[in-house]
């Protein structure tokens, strides 16, 4: 994703702290940070104070667009472990706001931290791209997008002649459009850092600029950039916001127990199509158990798209449409600092993290995660160890 997005909205507060020292000396202590300041910075430079403050109030940061929540939220009926401290643990050690695993549809843990909450939102970041790679099969079956073989400038005809010209959609949902595009978050000269609080128009015309290198599909190359693209087309194959269409195919019939809100790109009022829906824990779960319900081809999505999805693609065996591809047909979306929703089918499991993580990536956190993950589902073969 690009987190560079998010702009100053309006301030709401304004903490300040003097105190009085030696004589008639003043000191001004540190400001507490405050969704005003949190607007004027980079987010992937957020403390894990400012993330503490500012993942579960975006709307209050950025320009957004609600989700309201469905009337008949879907049950997720607890059947709790007892060992909760050893769980509550790992949260502590992995720098995890919140932790809730659900297996055969039943809570088995549901842990919060750091004056977290079940009814509290919190920033997906690259979640959101798995989110939009479910919304792609609704629009096919519907027929709003007649097949994934159609190229950017079969839908965006401003495209044409430009790198993008011949990528197709199936090419942008693999990341492997074959365009040149930079996402080094470190480099202030990169594609991701110069597009900092970009608006889509924008965006658009700077994936126009780029120059083609490989063939389309041939190479893997993560692109925040042309998921905005992959978004722009896909809202308008449909004619409603993102926001509009999650809320009508998923949001509200799936029951989903809270609101949400979309972050929008600034003054042209567009999603970012590869970040930023801030969901509740437990509506990240439903999420997966969505993904989870269309790998057996049932529930909402049409059948036979989250299979689709879930195949390695020629460019990354590790990937497919906005999905990552684990062991054992397993699969996951993911988001810096911690963001994550793991499926596994095979065990009929859904764990879902809100992240604290003090850098967008950690070797060390990733691994802890992959070693949790395991855990849990040696917990679930053998419940007796809980």
């Amino acid at each position: 994703m690009n987190p560079n997005h998010l702009k100053t909205g309006f301030a709401v507060y304004l903490l300040l702290i003097l105190t009085a020292c030696a004589g008639t000396q003043i000191e001004r202590a540190p400001q507490p940070p405050s969704w005003a300041s949190l607007g004027e910075k980079n987010i992937l430079a957020w403390t894990p104070e400012e993330q503490r403050l500012g993942y579960p109030n975006i709307r209050y940061i950025n320009p957004t667009r609600e989700l309201k929540p469905s009337e008949i939220p879907w049950p997720l009926p607890h059947a709790l472990w007892t060992d909760s401290a050893l769980w509550q643990q790992v949260m502590h050690e992995m720098k995890l706001a919140g932790l809730i695993i659900v297996h055969n549809g039943n809570i088995k843990f549901e842990g919060y931290a750091d004056g977290h909450a079940p009814t509290t939102r919190w920033m997906s970041f690259s979640v959101t791209k798995s989110v939009v790679s479910m919304l792609y099969g609704l629009a096919i079956a519907e027929g709003k997008i007649q097949s994934l073989d159609e190229t950017v400038a079969d839908h965006l005809p401003s495209f044409d002649g430009t790198g993008y010209a011949k990528v197709r959609l199936r090419d942008l949902l693999q990341m492997a459009s074959g365009v040149a595009w930079n996402e080094d978050y470190r480099d202030p000269n990169s594609d991701v850092a110069r597009l900092d609080n970009a608006s889509e128009s924008e965006v658009l015309m700077h994936l126009a600029s780029l120059p083609a290198i490989h063939d389309p599909g041939s190479v893997f190359n993560y692109n925040t950039g042309e998921t905005t693209l992959a978004g722009a087309i896909l809202s308008r194959a449909v004619g409603m916001s993102l926001t509009d269409y999650l809320a009508q195919k998923i949001w509200i019939p799936f029951g989903m127990e809270h609101g949400a809100d979309w972050a929008l790109m600034g003054r042209d009022g567009a999603e970012m199509g590869g970040c930023c829906i801030s969901a509740t824990l437990r509506d990240y779960a439903r999420l997966g158990l969505i993904a989870l319900a269309g790998q057996r081809n049932e529930g909402l999505l049409p059948k036979g798209w989250i299979e689709e999805s879930i195949q390695p693609s020629k460019g990354a065996d590790f990937y497919g449409y906005f999905w990552w591809l684990e062991p054992e047909e397993d699969f996951r979306a993911v988001g810096i600092f911690g963001q994550n929703i793991y499926i596994s089918p095979k065990h009929d499991l859904v764990i879902a993290t809100h992240g604290l993580w003090p850098a967008a990536r950690s070797d060390e956190l990733t691994e802890r995660r992959s070693a949790l993950i395991d855990s849990i589902k040696r917990a679930v073969e053998t419940p007796a160890s809980n």
